[in-house]
Formats: C-alpha cells, structure tokens, sequence
C-alpha cells in the first residue's frame, strides 16, 4: 500500500481521493475528504483481487495495523471478507479512529475468518466531514494459543454439558423473565394464571439471586400475566400491559388494560409511569437506538385486537400521545417478534404467539421513519410459527437472524423441526432454509418416546452463549401438552446443531430460559393444559465451563461506555474475542431484544483494547454483560458495563457508520391502512375451550391428531393429560364432553356408549 488500493463507498456525499506526499514513511499516502455528507461513507481499501488482497485461513485470526491523520471523528477501520461462494461483501467495523493531527498507528485484531473465507480486505471510512490520511498498513497472524482444553467433567459431560435441578423452587408462577444489571432475575408473575389469585388480587413477582440461591417476593400492583416488558437505558425494566379480565364461556376474552409501569432494581419496586394509549395483553417491545421503546400488538380491552403502535420517549420518560406516533393501523398478532436492525429498521421474523401468522408471506420490514411495510419472502409454514424462537445470531454485526420450531394452537398439529435463517445484509434478503432442529424424547402421557417423521417443537427457548452460539432447548409438541425433552447447540460459523444434554424437567407453555453473568443457563416454569405449574428452577451448565480454567478480567478501566470509543480491560491470559451481551427479558419465547455484539480486540500482553461499535442500532443503549472467551471457547465471568444512550451521541458530528444492506427490496410494500380502532380477534384465541374447568385450565379447542371426535376418546385423552373431572361453566357443551348433561365432564356416565 497505497500502490495497490481502490476507492469504495456508497450514499449521498460529496467526497475526494487523492494520492498525497504527506506520508508517514516513504513518498505516498492515501487520502479520502468528504466535504458535504446526507448519508453514506467514503473508503480506500486495499484492492479487492487476487493480486493486492491477502490470502487468510479458515478459524484464525489477524492483527491489521496502519498510520493514519485524521480531521474528523467519524472514521473506522472496516474490513471486507472474500466468500467462496457469495463473492466480496462487507464484514464488520473493526474500530473507530481518534481524531490525529500527527501521525497515529491504529492496531485491532479481526474476529475468527468465517468458513468459506480465502481473502480480506480493509481500509479506512470517512462517514463525516473531514479527512482521513492513511499509510503503512501490516497484517499478522495470531499465534495459535498452545493450551489445549483440560475436561473437568465426566466425558459425556464435557461433550454435552450437564442439568441441575436446583433443591429451592420458584415461589412465585412467574412467565416472564428478565435478568437485571446487578446480575439478580426478576421474575414477573402477575396472577399467574390463577384464577384463585385474579379473583384474591394476589399479584407477585420475585427476585431471584444466583449469588446466594435466594428468592424475594415482591409485592406486585397489577396483574402482569402476559405483559410486555424491556430493559430501559438505565436499567429499570419497563413493564407495559397485562391481564384485566379473564375471558367468559360464551363472552368475552381476554382483555389487556392500559397501565404501564417500571421497576427499580435498586429499591426493587414498581412505580407507575402515563398510561398507553390503548390495552395490549401479549404486545411486543423493542427498544431503539435512542433508547425509545416501540411496542406492537397485545389485545384491548375489549378483546378485539390493538392496531395501535406505542412508543415510550427516553427523553421525556412517558408514553407519547397517538399523535405523535407513527401508525400503519397494521394488527401484527401477539407477541411478534420485532428485531432492531442496523439501519433502525425493524425485522417482523414471522415468530408470534397463538394461530396463524400475519397474511402474506408471514415476516416483513418495517420501516417506521417512512411508515411503509414491505413483506419479507421465504419463511416456511409462517402460519405453524405460533411459539416459534427467532434470535439475531451471533455477532449482531453479521444481521443474520435464525427461526426456528413452532406449531399453531388453532389447528394444533405436530409442532414442527423447520428452521429459517435471513441475512439481512443481504440488497433483498429472503429467508433459507436452515437444518432441522434435532429430535429427542416426547411424553404422549405414557412415558418417554423417541421422536419421529417431522416432530419437533413448539414454546422453544434459544439462548445466546457467550461463545458465540445458540442454545435453544425446551418445548412441546402439542398446545399446552406433550413435552419435549431435547436440547442442542447452533454454531452460526457451520450452520449446524449439536446435540447435547436435555432439560429433565417438561419446559412447554409458560417457560423461559436465559443466560446468566457467569455463563450458565437458568431454566422455569411450564404450565400445561391442566393448569398445574413447574415450580422446578433447571440451571444448565454448558461444555465450554468443563473445559479446565476460565480466564478472568482482572479489571474494567471503566465501565461507563460511550459509542465509538475504545475501552480498555485487563486479563489474566490470552483471549481471542470478547462481546457485550444484552440481557435476557423473555416471555413466551420471545425475546426480540437478545443480542451478542462483537468487540474487536488490539491487544497488548495483558492489555486488551476493546473497540466499541458507532452505531446505537447494533448495540441500543443499556447495561450489557461484557465477557471475555479464550480460544477454546471458554469464557470469563461476565462484567456489567453500561453503553450510554442518547446523551453520548449528542456531539456526533454525523450519524453513526451503518453501511446500506436490504436496500433493494423487492417484495410487496404497504403505505399506512384506514385508520381504524382494532381487529375482531376470536375469544377461543389462546386455543382453549372455556366451557370447561376454571379460568387457569386449558381444554383445547382442536385435539391432537389420533384423538377421535368422541367423548371416550377425549375423555382419555384428558385423563392421561391429569385434567382430573371438570365443571362444565354455562349450558353449552360443544365439545361434547358432558353428554348427561350432569355439570361435570367425563363424568362415568358420559362414557356409556360414547
């Protein structure tokens, strides 16, 4: 270099490339100036071709270095991957620049080359105004670390790691789980789902230590059941909606209220902020780049379905008027899944709760600034995604986003295996076909039986590991029956599943798994048909904590982050990547906002710089666990660190880096719809029948396949499934259970001759 260099970049910007004599050594150096800038980035790199761009291996890692002067800040070192397959594209930002007057040199290292990697090129952006002159760039591979992993286990538990059913159980029924930045749990249960507890005003949640193995019941002030929640900037949890009326035989269903409020995980109270502008029993929420909180979907308080869009203001702490929200008029369903993307558009992944997915092709992007939704192709069997995962794989800077699992409690057939993968940095991105989730054991009522044909699951909970994969685990194969016993391990590198060792406790309806700071999974609930519930709390410890000493970070300069800096940490022995993870709030298999976000390393000894990423959509404001992996995968405890929000993008001279992906969209796009003030939604829309047993019970409205359209053999069904003798609520009998006409279903003289 700069012999052999190209000129890159894209976006609306007024710009120069100039071959200087102002060099750092020798007679040449490279220089790129914008002079006016609306979007977009200039770039020199290094020429994309067999001749100038350096050959790389598969797994291994660089070191890049070059000089540089500079007269503005918004300038980063970006790299470029040659696939096989797919041709050059854009790899990740490796680093933002400090300004430099004299000549500075940049060092960082890359992540593990993907498979189907040969070449990489880099370079510098300049996505502001100014200047950027660089000179003298180096590349060096990493050393292999000579350490091989020491198992600490049994084989097979270092093959496929291990479950421990923890001897303290829940105390609370709690579905929705949110891990707070002082590395406690909250655990919202609302009523639970009990009708007892609805009726007695007995609301609750409990905080949950994994320090100590301690639980503390807090008093709750409304019931939560099935409400919406999201980490805020600051760490409090915004919860929004919930349950205010169970539904009625022959009436109403269920209905969400208006209320909102945020829990302090200091004082570990509620207190209530404005109310919504309309109910939202099961809404989405997702929290943006400027650490404003959009929420979709949930039922009103009528029942029918909220076609309003919510947005709660950072700035000005409240929910914003309707008026000054965006609106399609759109019903999403409950529960979508709405992914930030990089530009701060939001993926639909086609994952909901309960029936069929949303008319179309199932998944979209929306794009809120200009109101316009544009479907999404390729997701298979949309309307058989009730309960499905979606999860924006590891790191988030590759925009690849995995579905998988799902079933439909309407017409309640097998729960399937499909899994989909998008990337979203694709010009026009469309769903793939991934592999099939693993089978393992199901529970028909009679036992433990292998699995068969296209079996798999619905109520999938998929954790992201700090090692940069996917556990997903739990599930059940019918609605609110059947569990599934069956866990595995996603590597995004191979686009392949592990096998590994199985929850032994049912996870179905009403479950959630997550990551906790020192690398372990945690496990609740289940709450099937029956209206029992799993107070058995699972931890399960994965094959990378088996695998001899973790490396530990000795020390965290500062744990106040800002976008676009560089942080500096301090190890006990080498690592080879390190990320920030943001932690779980998950419900229903849901949560949009789980993210990994890779932090690329220059290291020195002991010394490891940590490049924090420019832009707030990849890494949205708020506390995230800071681990540190060595190379064979074993992480440290997590640090907790906090990534200011909108405050530290105030001086921004520009808006952050983000480079132009799913920008030719090809698919069927939607301006706005009729205003409107909701959707008629089925009262039967949680798939039960609620003629029969009390509010907490589920019959369903479809039996699985093989249970004949008789009382004898529903009445067996319902028996094996522990349903015990139901009253039948109201005169109507549709499902025909009480032929005698006593009251009470599969009672003994309902089955003479039925």
């Amino acid at each position: 270099m700069p012999h052999c260099w190209e000129k890159s970049g894209w976006g609306d910007n007024d710009f120069t490339f100039a071959t200087v004599a102002d060099s750092h050594s020798g007679t040449k150096a490279m220089k790129v100036t914008l002079t006016r800038r609306a979007d977009g980035d200039r770039k020199a790199l290094i020429t994309e071709s067999t001749d100038c761009a350096p050959v790389v291996g598969v797994g291994k890692q660089y070191d890049l270095g070059l000089w540089y002067r500079t007269t503005t800040p918004d300038a980063a070192i970006t790299l470029f991957r040659h696939d096989t397959t797919a041709g050059w594209q854009y790899w990740t930002d490796l680093k933002t620049l400090d300004m430099a007057a004299d000549w500075t040199r940049a060092t960082v290292r890359t992540p593990a080359v993907p498979a189907g990697t040969d070449r990489i090129t880099w370079g510098v952006s300049v996505y502001g105004t100014g200047s950027a002159t660089t000179d003298d760039y180096t590349m060096e591979q990493v050393s292999d670390p000579v350490p091989p992993a020491e198992c600490t286990g049994t084989a097979k538990e270092c093959a496929d790691g291990r479950w421990t059913v923890l001897p303290t159980q829940n105390p609370v029924r709690s579905m929705h789980s949110v891990v707070l930045k002082n590395g406690k749990v909250l655990l919202i249960a609302g009523s639970g789902n009990s009708e007892e507890n609805f009726e007695a005003g007995t609301f609750t949640s409990a905080v949950y230590d994994p320090a100590n193995g301690t639980y503390k019941v807090i008093p709750t002030p409304k019931d939560m059941f099935c409400a919406g929640h999201v980490q805020l900037s600051d760490g409090r949890v915004l919860v929004m909606s919930g349950n205010k009326a169970f539904p009625v035989a022959g009436g109403h269903g269920y209905e969400g209220y208006k209320d909102s409020y945020v829990f302090d995980p200091d004082t570990e109270t509620y207190s209530r902020t404005n109310d919504m502008n309309d109910g939202h029993w099961y809404p989405s929420a997702t929290e943006l780049g400027n650490g404003d909180i959009i929420s979709f979907g949930g039922l009103r308080e009528d029942s029918t379905g909220s076609v309003t869009a919510e947005r709660w203001s950072a700035a000005e702490q409240k929910w914003l008027p309707l008026w000054q929200v965006n609106q399609t008029w759109s019903y999403w369903g409950l529960y979508p899944s709405m992914i930030l993307m990089q530009d701060g558009r939001l993926f639909y992944s086609g994952s909901h709760v309960f029936g069929n997915g949303t008319p179309g092709t199932g998944s979209a992007i929306y794009d809120y600034d200009a109101n316009t939704t544009t479907a999404v192709p390729g997701l298979r069997n949309k309307d058989e995604r009730d309960q499905s995962a979606s999860v924006l794989l590891p790191p988030a800077q590759d925009q690849k986003v995995l579905t998988l699992g799902g079933g439909n409690i309407d017409s309640n057939p097998d729960a399937g295996r499909l899994t989909d993968i998008i990337d979203l940095k694709a010009a026009d991105p469309v769903y793939t076909a991934g592999p099939p989730i693993p089978q393992g054991t199901v529970d028909l009522g009679d036992g433990k039986v292998a699995q068969t044909g296209d079996q798999g699951k619905m109520y999938v909970s998929a954790v992201l590991l700090p090692d940069g994969k996917v556990l997903e685990t739990g599930g059940g194969l019918h609605n609110r029956a059947d569990p599934v016993f069956e866990a595995s391990i996603f590597d995004p590198a191979t686009s392949a599943f592990d096998p590994v060792a199985a929850d032994p406790e049912a996870r179905g309806y009403h479950s959630s798994a997550f990551l906790l700071p020192d690398g372990r999974v945690m496990a609740t609930g289940d709450n099937p048909g029956n209206g029992t519930w799993n107070h058995n709390v699972s931890i399960y410890t994965p094959p990378y904590l088996l695998k001899g000493t973790r490396p530990t970070i000795t020390s965290v300069i500062d744990s106040e982050w800002v976008y676009g800096d560089t942080q500096r940490i301090t190890v006990d022995r080498p690592i080879v990547k390190a990320e920030l993870i943001r932690p779980a709030a998950v419900t229903h298999s849901s949560d949009p906002n789980q993210r990994f976000v890779d932090l690329p390393l220059s290291v020195d000894g002991d010394n490891v710089d940590l490049n924090v990423t420019s832009n707030p959509d990849l890494a949205p404001p708020g506390w995230y666990m800071l681990f540190a992996v060595d190379a064979n995968g074993v992480p440290s405890v997590a640090k907790w660190v906090h990534l200011q929000g909108p405050s530290a993008l105030a001086a921004d001279t520009a808006s952050a880096h983000v480079h132009s992906f799913a920008d030719s969209l090809e698919g069927k796009v939607a301006e706005p719809g009729r205003k409107r003030s909701s959707q008629k939604v089925g009262t039967t829309v949680s798939g039960c029948d609620r003629h029969y047993g009390g509010v907490g019970v589920c019959v369903p409205t479809v039996f699985p396949d093989g249970v004949r359209r008789t009382t004898a053999s529903r009445c067996a069904w319902l028996k094996k499934n522990d349903y015990g003798r139901l009253k039948v609520n109201g005169k109507d009998d549709p499902l025909g259970l009480d032929p005698s006409r006593d009251g009470l279903a599969c009672g003994a003289r309902d089955l003479v001759r039925r």
